[in-house]
């Protein structure tokens, strides 16, 4: 980012805003510098010659008549090898360098470039001498770390004979390659500028069909997202959003994770600086900062970079997308992103829609979410690329007829509803089964069905109808007790209750039970489904319900979860257990031959 020259005065100082005059030839969204502290700022509204600027720093001490310094260009991130296993603030300075430059607190106008330029990368050229390139197309690669192949593409605006290429180790500024356009000789390096208001081109947007697997089994069974997708998680106060959030982080089937923590706790964003490095990736075996990329906006930084850190993260998603990469990107949470809003069109004396939130909130929203997307992406190859966005919401008292949540619903595809009494129950992840939805399940089920077989989508129709007759059956039981209930019911409701405890239920923070595969989901269903099924069958041949729930095939049950994916035939071999043992009840009789 150049240095900038003079160009207003300020007039007026209102928290985050600071408003300038004598900004003629200034242009909206250009990033400006302000006092001579040199706080980071952008221009959100201009009228004749006075801009109303948005501060990305603590604006205390500012006062009118300081000088403010325009550069002339937007806000934008740098695109380059570095980006993996880097921790970031919202406007994309590393942390790491910060903390070196100002200690633990970082001070104000302090300035760090996204990418090291000091670092060497062993750039191996792909495209050759005399080729033609254009936009999208691969020069060369970069091995970024042990798991990710940074892909080197012509920039945006590109295109011609290729000229000259290096070889070798490169810094990130450094020329790696001369393209011949139409307007002259263009020198090209692994570093790449875009601006993060507006998303990068694609070749086409394609209709999502791959489910993002995530091992979260109430997700994966039930309420599925399809790689490029849309995904939010609304749910009040300590109903276990983060957690699930670090789940997908840690879990998804993405080559890529950019993790937003946008104005959440800084205890939250401590838990992933301090597991990520030490969790291993279960397909790579290394770390998974090997694949990822943090951006921690704290709630105890200024308010106005809550904005800026969710475009910041998106653009670097989309780049790795380019590359032909699945990338998920976790926001937590866009509701502080729609308060910093509030907060600035309050300044700005805009007319308040609902709740004191922008008219235009629901728009932004949308454009945010739809730059997510499975596309092919440009470049001669043809390759595709996916971008899945999850946004957690923070509904004040978990009301989820708030303005934020409720836009989102109208553009988001999957709705994972977490539930404060689930939580209080103890009962994690805490998804409401009974309000969650997915709008993917059509699109991916022939997906499912190759995964996990093709009974899986059919298991998960009759589990989902078994919790809710559940709920039907859960008032009469509240107001006469279960002994009113039939002995059909009576299976109905143990069945349901084996799903929630014994499949739903998942603990995070155990080594085995934080991740299932499609398979053992599928075989963990089909196994209480056999139990149903049995119960149902013995109780047709007159044997006591009581004798059918007592087999000890049950205990075994409820512990199947803790079954490693290694041991996955103890699962499977249940399922015999379960006829075996059940039927033995039926034919005698009743008798119990445990």
């Amino acid at each position: 980012m150049n240095s900038g020259t003079k160009t207003g005065t300020i007039i007026k100082v209102s928290g985050p805003l600071v408003v300038a005059e004598g900004m003629t030839g200034a242009k909206m969204y250009d990033v400006v510098r302000v006092s001579e502290k040199r706080l980071i700022g952008e221009i959100i509204e201009m009228r004749s010659d006075r801009a109303s600027i948005q501060v990305y720093e603590e604006t205390a001490g500012l006062g009118p008549g300081e000088p403010v310094y325009t550069t002339g260009e937007p806000l934008s991130v740098e695109l380059g090898p570095g980006l993996i296993g880097s921790i970031y603030d919202g406007i994309q300075r590393p942390l790491d360098r910060i903390r070196e430059a100002s200690g633990d607190r970082i001070a104000r106008g302090v300035e760090a470039p996204g990418l090291q330029r000091d670092r060497q990368w062993e750039f191996a050229p792909r495209a050759r001498v005399g080729d033609p390139v254009s936009t999208g197309d691969i020069l060369g690669t970069v091995q970024e770390t042990p798991v990710v192949e940074h892909r080197v593409m012509v920039p945006p605006g590109i295109s011609g004979k290729l000229e000259w290429i290096h070889a070798g180790t490169a810094k990130v500024t450094d020329v790696i390659a001369r393209v011949a356009t139409d307007e002259g000789v263009r020198e090209i390096s692994m570093m790449q500028k875009w601006p993060v208001r507006r998303g990068r081109p694609i070749g086409q947007k394609l209709t999502p069909g791959q489910p993002m697997v995530t091992g979260q089994r109430v997700l994966d069974t039930f309420f599925p997202v399809a790689k490029g997708g849309t995904a939010c998680i609304p749910g009040p106060f300590g109903s276990g959003k983060t957690v699930v959030q670090h789940q997908l982080a840690k879990w998804a089937d993405a080559d890529i994770v950019v993790y937003v923590g946008c104005g959440e706790r800084g205890n939250e964003m401590t838990d992933v600086l301090m597991e990520f490095p030490q969790l291993l990736d279960p397909k790579s075996g290394e770390p998974l900062m090997k694949r990822t990329v943090l951006i921690a906006n704290t709630s105890d930084m200024p308010v106005a970079a809550r904005e800026s850190s969710v475009y910041t993260g998106i653009t670097i998603a989309e780049y790795f997308r380019d590359m032909g990469y699945s990338v998920a990107m976790m926001a937590d949470s866009t509701s502080r992103w729609a308060e910093a809003l509030r907060e600035m069109s309050g300044r700005l004396e805009e007319m308040p829609g609902e709740e004191g939130y922008p008219a235009y909130l629901g728009s932004r929203l949308a454009e945010f979410y739809e730059r997510s997307g499975r596309v092919t992406c440009l470049g001669a190859d043809g390759r595709e690329g996916a971008l899945t966005v999850v946004g957690a919401v923070s509904p004040p008292g978990g009301d989820l007829s708030e303005p934020v949540t409720q836009n989102t619903l109208r553009v988001v595809k999957v709705f994972w509803a977490l539930d404060a009494n689930l939580a209080y129950s103890r009962h994690f992840p805490a998804i409401d089964w009974l309000t969650s939805y997915s709008l993917y399940l059509d699109r991916i089920d022939q997906s499912l069905r190759e995964a996990a077989g093709d009974e899986f989508v059919q298991m998960r129709g009759e589990a989902m109808k078994i919790l809710q007759d559940e709920a039907g059956l859960a008032e009469i039981v509240r107001l006469v007790g279960m002994d009113a209930l039939s002995t059909g019911d009576r299976i109905t409701m143990e069945t349901a209750r084996s799903i929630r405890e014994d499949f739903l239920h998942q603990n995070a923070f155990h080594e085995v039970d934080t991740y299932t595969s499609l398979a053992k989901q599928a075989a963990m269903l089909r196994v209480i489904l056999a139990m149903d099924r049995a119960a149902r069958d013995a109780v047709e041949h007159e044997a006591p319900l009581e004798d059918v729930l007592a087999v000890p095939v049950r205990a075994k049950i409820g512990r199947m979860k803790y079954v490693e994916e290694a041991k996955l035939s103890e699962i499977e071999t249940m399922v015999d257990e379960v006829k075996r043992s059940v039927g033995a009840i039926a034919a005698r009789g009743g008798e119990d031959v445990a």
